[in-house]
């Protein structure tokens, strides 16, 4: 599976042939404390412990770059759509890496 880190993900979205999705899969309080706002992607959130009952609102024509805290439960996220025929990246470190390596003003937890 392809990783990517933050820093990388605008050029990752602008060579899509289809506007990617951000998946955030953190939990609720979590995007609360600490959201990005991916340019030139549309931003979705679903809990990882809901993806499998979710699966049915992401569309399989669209490249997804999969988000959490550090990048663990992204990588997870990641590897399951992939068995389910989604083409996905992993976010390497997370929201986390977001903002060290984007968006200084996005709150580190």
């Amino acid at each position: 599976m392809q990783q990517i880190y933050p820093a990388q993900i605008a050029d990752w979205a602008s060579q899509q042939d289809q506007r990617p999705v951000l998946l955030d899969v953190r939990e609720g309080w979590e995007v609360q404390t600490a959201s990005a706002q991916p340019e030139g992607m549309d931003l979705l959130h679903i809990p990882m412990q809901t993806i499998p009952a979710r699966l049915h609102e992401l569309d399989k024509t669209r490249p997804i770059a999969c988000l959490c805290h550090h990048g663990s439960r992204s990588m997870q996220v990641a590897s399951f759509l992939m068995q389910h025929g989604f083409e996905v990246v992993n976010v390497a470190g997370g929201i986390h890496a977001w903002s060290a390596q984007v968006d200084p003003s996005i709150p580190v937890y």
